[in-house]
């Protein structure tokens, strides 16, 4: 499993690790001064849960373990930054949806560093 090994010139503001499958300290490398680490998850030995109350230590990094809300609100929220252009997630690999199988074994490798996505329609 390496989720968060890119190339070390790519730095971001922000990384969210929507499914659990890395850490911080896999992490923290890409993270723009000041970034933040997000996790959906509790993380090893709930690191995830405790990394927030040591930020100070993480050269302006930060780590936040969102404790999740059933709230519309944060939907809204998440689909403005979308329309305004603040947040681009990573597309790691495209797959017609003829190759789902090909595109499930790539994702199955844990070599993935951005979503892998199916496309339905092909674009016009």
């Amino acid at each position: 499993m390496t989720p968060c090994r890119t190339s070390p010139r790519k730095r971001y503001d922000a990384v969210f690790d929507a499914v659990g499958k890395s850490t911080f300290g896999r992490c923290r490398r890409l993270l723009k001064p000041g970034g933040l680490y997000l996790s959906s998850e509790l993380g090893p030995g709930w690191q995830n849960v405790l990394l927030p109350l040591g930020t100070p230590l993480f050269r302006g990094r930060k780590v936040k373990f969102p404790f999740p809300r059933q709230n519309q609100e944060i939907v809204r929220h998440i689909g403005k930054l979308i329309e305004a252009g603040g947040f681009r997630p990573v597309i790691d690999r495209r797959y017609p949806l003829e190759r789902i199988a090909d595109a499930y074994r790539y994702v199955e490798t844990g070599q993935k560093t951005g979503g892998v996505v199916i496309t339905v329609v092909p674009p016009n």
